[in-house]
């Protein structure tokens, strides 16, 4: 992608040197109009077109979304008809990124961080069929959350999910269903509960039947007792405690610190035929992070989120733990959580393409990917820092904002377990639970 043209200008001309640049430039365009009829030298100063769809599910770390069209951001660089769009499930934003806008779909999404990786390698689509995604950007780190029914109150469950293993086997030997409750095979939330009830030892395909329940509806859905636990991010969690229907066991934070979550992906095809409008998509997308970080921005953060044609909840179930404040329903409350979900600092917004790995590694440990997947190589073509670095250079985000490395590193988790991205079949031999044997 090229950078923004020099502009022909310079302070200090004067206005006859205006004039007689402006005739120039003006000769110039005319020129370039006979010789490019399409327009398009008319239109390299800015996107390629005026609007995109864009999905979200009602979730508060779609906030910069959110943000971005209520403040007029995508308008400020210059895609004004950007549309934002609710999607039913994660099912619904799979499919409605396969049709693309020309087949009454969407363009782009906010979408959970493995999503992109599995309908480009086509293992979540109809009969296969590889859809080419790229991933432009994070959109927050840490604060989903895992939920616990009511009828485990006794147990006050934390990041330790042991306690949970009797419990369940105790429920089961009556003859009753044991259900964990995530939003989409081998996504984000798959991926946290299944770290933790495996670090308590509980074989989540084994000892407790996975489901699927979109996001919106996992509160009704627990309420009715369909299920013993979740994991989803928020407001959904603590409009559970608020309703008096469970708790929270643990702030995905507590598994792994800073850790990623969703991202903003678009269809590869797009993003090749206009990469400058994907670049001001990434631009308003980043603006409105920093704005959402800001603690004056909060209480307003928070009215956004909730209004009717975004999450459609009561204020204070989303407020709270957006400023911070996280109260577990269990006489646990932790102000100031360094758990808060963050949009924009620690490098929240930028793509590590070893956070990536991690969750591909994850994929294959539960059999979404065979073991010889050649994930480094899925890797570097969904995922585009680069595009991410050239937007924000041209947004001038500050140098100490732009990681230096595509790799943070090594990371550990609460039960001890490193994972070293240049090393992820360690991590795979050294965990207990898993699908294949490595």
């Amino acid at each position: 992608m090229r950078k923004t043209d020099t502009p022909i200008l310079r302070r200090g001309l004067s206005r006859r040197q205006l004039l007689k640049a402006g005739a120039g430039a003006a000769a110039l365009l005319a020129a370039a109009k006979l010789n490019l009829p399409g327009g398009a030298f008319a239109q390299e100063a800015g996107p390629e077109v005026k609007g995109a769809k864009l999905g979200f599910i009602a979730l508060s770390d779609a906030g910069p979304l959110f943000v971005a069209k209520d403040k007029g951001l995508f308008a400020k660089h210059g895609m004004p008809d950007v549309e934002v769009l609710k999607q039913a499930s994660w099912g619904t934003t799979r499919d409605n990124l396969v049709l693309g806008s020309e087949g009454n779909g969407i363009d782009g999404a906010h979408i959970l961080t493995p999503m992109p990786y599995l309908i480009s390698a086509g293992k979540v689509t109809q009969n296969n069929q590889p859809t080419p995604m790229y991933l432009l950007a994070r959109l927050n780190l840490d604060a989903q959350c895992i939920s616990v029914a009511k009828e485990y109150a006794d147990l006050k469950l934390g990041v330790d999910a042991t306690p949970f293993k009797a419990a369940l086997e105790k429920k089961k030997a009556s003859g009753k269903a044991v259900k964990a409750a995530m939003t989409f095979p081998g996504g984000t939330h798959d991926l946290w509960i299944r770290y933790w009830l495996a670090a308590g030892g509980i074989d989540p395909d084994k000892d407790i039947e996975t489901i699927v329940v979109p996001p919106p509806q996992m509160v009704a859905n627990m309420k009715v007792g369909t299920m013993d636990c979740f994991c989803v991010g928020e407001p959904w969690n603590l409009q559970l405690i608020h309703q008096n229907i469970g708790y929270t066991a643990v702030n995905t934070g507590e598994i792994w610190n800073k850790h990623p979550e969703k991202s903003f992906a678009m269809r590869a095809a797009w993003v090749d035929k206009y990469p400058k409008a994907a670049k001001a998509l990434l631009m308003a997308v980043q603006e409105a992070q920093q704005w959402a970080e800001k603690a004056e921005n909060k209480q307003e953060l928070a009215t956004i989120m909730a209004k009717r044609q975004w999450i459609n909840c009561p204020v204070e179930d989303v407020y709270d733990r957006t400023a911070g404040k996280f109260d577990y329903g269990t006489g646990k409350v932790v102000e100031n959580s360094p758990h808060i979900m963050k949009y924009w600092r620690d490098h929240a917004s930028y793509p590590f393409q070893s956070h990536d790995l991690w969750f591909l590694t994850e994929d294959i440990r539960w059999g979404k990917f065979e073991p010889t997947f050649d994930t480094k190589g899925l890797v570097a073509k969904v995922n585009r820092e680069d595009l991410w670095r050239d937007a924000a250079k041209t947004l001038g985000v500050a140098a100490s904002d732009i990681p230096t490395s595509t790799s943070r590193g090594k990371e550990t988790f609460f039960d001890g377990k490193v994972f070293d991205p240049d090393n992820p079949a360690a991590y795979l031999k050294s965990l207990a639970i898993k699908r294949i044997e490595v």
